[in-house]
């Protein structure tokens, strides 16, 4: 019998594409020849409609994007805009920044172990990642009264200082999470299962990680030191000590214990923010309506799915003239047909997954 080529369809309706995701897979048997991503299905028009909106009202809009990682998009945004206004922020709302921020990241890759574990058949990670997660979830809702799109950075600063309460259901996280990682670990680590499905899976170069645009924990997997905390830092970064953990074999399993080092690391820098003292102005003085003056900006941060950026061209109105988002989902997205490759179909789920994609910020 000659060479057959099949071409499927998965979803858009598939619930392990992690959303509105149209996969259109070739495969010979059970291995795949090619991968082509189609997206825009929850498309939202979201930069145009931001031209449209003060430099205040866009804000809220950001939560909306990767919405399991709300607050770092806010704080790109806000630290473009400020920028572009050549605005200096108070260092201790730089500080709260950084903590609120990394608490954000923790979340994002805990929720993403429980995704990915659920994707393979390890259901009871998911519960167990749920469970550190609902607790970051309510210093969120202590602080700013949200759960899951918060709005907590202002253009200037942050609205709060940390109260006492935060203070501790932080130090309480800082004790919890870390045992919970090592359950996690424990379940998956020397899995059999896991790591059939995960070892060697998904293998790309450094060479064409780099040629895709890979960024985040998918190219640091590669062996390529490349975190904008510590190459470009923002937010006083560069007051914290922290590691960016690396690996080489750049597969499924690398980018899920990668992930794991970087929690660790987390909670090593949030550790070191909430020990500082808390004293300080923590909003610059901003007027209620922004006037930039004319002029454009690009500035980009290390949000928890890799490098997110904003690009803002103001005409010196109250309204910014044009923005565009730099997104890392849909970046990362491209290289799936070369991680793809070769491997079995089955595998596409747990390749995906590895990418840790969220179509609010692909599709926006």
């Amino acid at each position: 019998m000659g060479f057959k080529e099949l071409e499927l369809n998965m979803g858009p309706q598939h619930p392990s594409t992690h959303g509105v995701l149209h996969l259109k897979v070739a495969v010979d048997n059970e291995l795949v020849l090619r991968v082509e991503p189609n997206v825009g299905y929850l498309h939202r028009g979201m930069e145009k409609l931001w031209e449209n909106r003060t430099y205040n009202q866009v804000l809220p809009f950001t939560d909306r994007l990767d919405y399991l990682a709300a607050i770092s998009n806010n704080l790109g945004y806000v630290l473009a805009v400020e920028k572009l206004m050549g605005l200096e922020v108070p260092k201790r709302a730089q500080y709260i920044r950084v903590i609120l921020t990394e608490l954000q990241r923790v979340a994002s890759h805990i929720a993403w172990v429980g995704f990915m574990a659920n994707d393979i058949g390890a259901a009871s990670v998911l519960l167990y990642a749920f469970e550190e997660r609902e607790d970051i979830l309510e210093i969120f809702e202590e602080y700013i009264g949200a759960r899951l799109t918060i709005n907590a950075m202002r253009i200037g600063g942050v609205p709060h200082e940390l109260s006492d309460n935060v203070i501790e259901r932080i130090k309480k996280c800082l004790v919890e999470i870390p045992k919970k990682l090592k359950d996690i670990e424990r379940l998956l680590n020397g899995n059999r299962i896991w790591k059939h499905r995960t070892v060697g899976i998904g293998k790309i170069t450094a060479e064409d990680a780099v040629q895709f645009g890979l960024t985040g924990p998918c190219l640091r997997a590669t062996g390529i030191k490349w975190d904008i905390r510590k190459n470009i830092p923002y937010c006083s970064y560069e007051d914290f000590e922290f590691d960016v953990p690396l690996s080489t074999n750049s597969d499924v399993y690398d980018r899920y214990l990668l992930r794991m080092e970087e929690m660790r690391q987390s909670l090593r820098i949030i550790k070191q923010g909430i020990e500082l003292p808390r004293e300080g102005e923590i909003q610059a003085k901003v007027p209620k309506i922004l006037k930039i003056p004319a002029g454009e900006v690009f500035h980009s941060i290390e949000a928890p799915k890799g490098e997110l950026g904003f690009y803002i061209k103001s005409n010196g109105t109250e309204k910014p003239e044009r923005v565009k988002m730099k997104s890392p989902s849909f970046i990362n997205m491209q290289s799936l047909e070369t991680m793809s490759k070769q491997d079995l179909f089955a595998d596409l789920v747990a390749i995906l997954g590895s990418l840790d994609i969220v179509l609010g910020e692909i599709d926006k």
